[in-house]
């Protein structure tokens, strides 16, 4: 199953790459047309072009950082009695309703469709990634448990 998400992931980040690295082209190349110079000194949009196009580059930086990372990454298996870390595949009951989350270690928030489920990328920098590490199935915190560990 990891197998397979991971390369759903990994397609995932490449068309995310793909799609980012246009828009940041085209919002340099709208930065630096000569007909966006300002008009006035009120006319703000070559700033504006320019500090979208300073985002939209540190984005695409980002991506192929998680998309290089992810290219050589393999996810452990773990057995249903092991502690939650790195690379496990949990879910959890947060009031009734199942949650899935892929521990990794770049792309949080990324969500990917897999096997008809919902799975969430979480990272170190993440609460929950914290909260998850160390539990085991049937612990509880706060309004989670944890139900299952892959």
């Amino acid at each position: 199953m990891k197998t397979a998400l991971l390369e759903k992931i990994r397609l995932e980040l490449r068309a995310q790459f793909d799609r980012l690295s246009k828009a940041a082209l085209d919002a340099h190349a709208a930065a630096t047309d000569p007909g966006s110079k300002a008009e006035s000194k009120y006319d703000t949009r070559s700033l504006e072009a320019s500090y979208l196009a300073s985002g939209q580059a540190r984005q695409v930086a980002a991506i192929a950082e998680a998309s290089r990372i992810f290219e050589s990454l393999s996810l452990p298996d773990f057995d249903p009695e092991d502690a939650v870390e790195a690379g496990a595949l949990v879910e959890i009951d947060r009031s009734g309703e199942s949650e899935w989350f892929l521990l990794a270690p770049a792309a949080g928030g990324l969500e990917i469709e897999h096997q008809g489920l919902a799975i969430t990328l979480l990272t170190p920098e993440s609460q929950l990634y914290g909260k998850l590490l160390g539990t085991h199935v049937g612990d509880s915190m706060d309004d989670l448990i944890v139900t299952e560990v892959l």
